[in-house]
């Protein structure tokens, strides 16, 4: 990752907020802003030893960080906080638990759900209330928690906020779930809209858009084989990995990408 060099905020002294930290896209975002030297904090809903076990690979790599870099102090030990966010009322305490580590310098909006493969005339009020609740809403809430922290505004230094849509907010997901689409759409627009109402405080606000990932978010859908029965309609011939959707993150949170905001960026092999 030659070009995700972190800046002061990447010496120990900048926190990364992942929500939905303990698998997948999340998972390997955590570990790869840890080895660009970002303390991470992470959330995590129900599954705790999975999120531990990402915290301690985060600080394994924080270690590396400072070996490569002559710095001789200990790192801030990552850590996992359970909470739910699609009730907001845990939102602020993600935060606060985040303050304690350091600087916030990062909000990567990672935590999402989807649900069975349905079409519209059978979706019910209570799946579209989640869907939107957790997708869009909580993105949007923990976003409001990061610019009061980030912005110079608000006496902050700056940042760097990356939401994670999907690429069926453009394909629209017919006869799978275009209510999951539906609020990854959300998701993109409130990036635009975002990126430009804080440009002039030293936030960035982007997006990435996965495309079909090897992830086992598609079991909770109901095809688990999804990503290798599509494999044949992906232009590069393959789903994608976490891996490489995190590393267009960390792209997109690095001094490379200074003058990038409002961007929606698509990790979809060309789909």
């Amino acid at each position: 990752m030659a070009n995700a060099q972190p800046s002061a905020a990447g010496t120990g002294r900048g926190v990364a907020v992942v929500t939905g930290g303990s698998r997948g896209i999340g998972a390997a975002c955590a570990r790869l802003l840890a080895r660009a030297g970002w303390t991470i904090c992470l959330t995590y809903r129900a599954e705790q030893e999975a999120a531990a076990a990402v915290a301690r690979d985060c600080d394994a790599a924080a270690r590396q960080f400072r070996a490569e870099h002559g710095i001789t102090d200990e790192p801030t030990p990552a850590v996992a906080v359970g909470a739910d966010i699609a009730d907001p009322a845990s939102i602020p305490g993600v935060f606060a638990t985040a303050d304690r580590l350091g600087p916030l310098t990062v909000l990567i909006n990672n935590a999402g759900v989807t649900d069975r493969q349905a079409r519209v005339d059978e979706m019910t009020a209570d799946r579209l209330s989640r869907m939107f609740t957790i997708n869009a809403i909580a993105s949007i809430l923990c976003a409001g928690e990061a610019v009061r922290r980030m912005s110079t505004r608000h006496g902050g230094a700056g940042g760097s906020i990356v939401n994670i849509s999907s690429a069926a907010a453009r394909l629209g997901s017919p006869g799978l779930y275009v209510d999951y689409a539906a609020s990854k759409g959300a998701v993109d627009t409130f990036t635009l809209g975002l990126a430009r109402e804080v440009a002039g405080e030293a936030v960035r606000v982007n997006a990435v858009r996965p495309g079909i990932i090897a992830t086992d978010i598609h079991a909770t859908t109901g095809d688990a084989d999804r990503p290798a029965r599509m494999a044949s309609s992906i232009p590069v011939g393959r789903p994608g990995s976490a891996d490489e959707v995190a590393e267009a993150v960390a792209w997109l949170c690095s001094p490379a990408a200074s003058y990038t905001t409002g961007a929606i960026l698509d990790v979809t092999g060309g789909r």
